[in-house]
């Protein structure tokens, strides 16, 4: 198993605080204590709390885009992949990834203009959603509902059964495959 890097330590301690006691309780020494690292040394990373959360938007960026990029080359069909491959990152990842998407809502909390690295892939997600063989509106409406299904885990709010969940996110995909 590879080593995890103190900066790494540091951004996993960063979410679990925000994602268990939410983005207030964010101090850096909090996160140095959880991280198990001294104040020091999470300075060296992180020079301000704003910087903190500046890494946690930008790993959860890399992350997400990773996830996304990586189905991508892996499909062969021509049309939908990119729709087909967003919704196959939340079918497969999304409960590794719930706790890395706590820097969003610190960063919504904080200064919502650290949100702009998320902001610009989704626009580049919606563009090759857009110009990949399915309607402009059903990619959309199949972006907006994985999106939707994301955010509701994430706050908890009406959380679908693993059954139902797994059967609305195959419907989905069943979408990826219609053309124009």
């Amino acid at each position: 198993m590879p080593r995890v890097s103190k900066r790494q330590k540091i951004l996993e301690a960063a979410a679990l605080i925000v994602k268990e006691q939410g983005s207030d309780a964010l101090t850096l020494d909090a996160v140095a204590k959880r991280a198990e690292v001294s104040k020091g040394g999470l300075l060296y990373h992180f020079s301000t709390k704003q910087a903190l959360v500046e890494g946690l938007v930008q790993h959860m960026n890399d992350i997400y885009r990773e996830n996304v990029q990586e189905l991508v080359e892996e499909d062969r069909e021509e049309i939908g992949k990119w729709a087909r491959s967003f919704i196959n990152v939340m079918h497969d990842k999304s409960g590794e990834n719930r706790t890395i998407s706590a820097g969003m809502l610190a960063a919504q909390g904080i200064n919502p203009e650290l949100l702009q690295p998320l902001k610009d892939t989704y626009a580049d997600w919606q563009h090759h959603m857009e110009h990949d063989g399915l309607d402009q509106v059903d990619a959309t409406i199949i972006r907006l509902a994985v999106d939707g299904l994301w955010l509701s885990e994430i706050f908890g709010l009406g959380t679908l059964p693993p059954t139902l969940r797994e059967q609305v996110l195959e419907r989905l995909n069943e979408q990826t495959y219609k053309s124009k």
